[in-house]
């Protein structure tokens, strides 16, 4: 397992990239999204560009209050099937199931959103989690 990122949620990005170059963090990487109506933002320091985090901006949100403004923390593994079912068996339930073979979803005991991302390529579609539904949100 690998750590990946943080995530929060800006209303403006420019002046939250601002405020990150003042603490020493730099923009590493930018994806606007046209069709989705939102800018993934990464920064990190310079020499751990490997911690980041992820400013999301949703181009038709007002404002975050500060429980919906922290987004999540995630996690590279090396087998999406295996680790959901570890944590399924456990008694966690899967918000988002990797459907995909590359991205899942889950929740702490206190809602704290983890997104698990596949190491590599993503698996080949599988069954429980190809017809799972979302549960909740994340």
């Amino acid at each position: 397992m690998k750590y990946l990122h943080t995530m929060i949620r800006v209303s403006d990005p420019e002046e939250t990239i601002r405020f990150f170059e003042l603490l020493g963090l730099r923009q590493i990487d930018r994806m606007d999204n046209e069709a989705g109506r939102f800018s993934l933002i990464f920064l990190a320091a310079p020499g751990d560009e490997q911690a980041q985090v992820e400013l999301t901006h949703n181009w038709d949100e007002k404002g975050y209050g500060e429980g919906r403004n922290f987004g999540h923390l995630a996690y590279r593994v090396d087998d999406i099937y295996a680790v959901c079912q570890r944590l399924m068996d456990a008694g966690v339930t899967i918000n988002r199931p990797p459907r995909d073979g590359h991205m899942a979803f889950v929740r702490t005991p206190d809602n704290i959103s983890i997104e698990l991302l596949q190491a590599g390529e993503r698996l080949a579609p599988a069954e429980p989690w190809a017809s799972m539904p979302n549960t909740g949100h994340w």
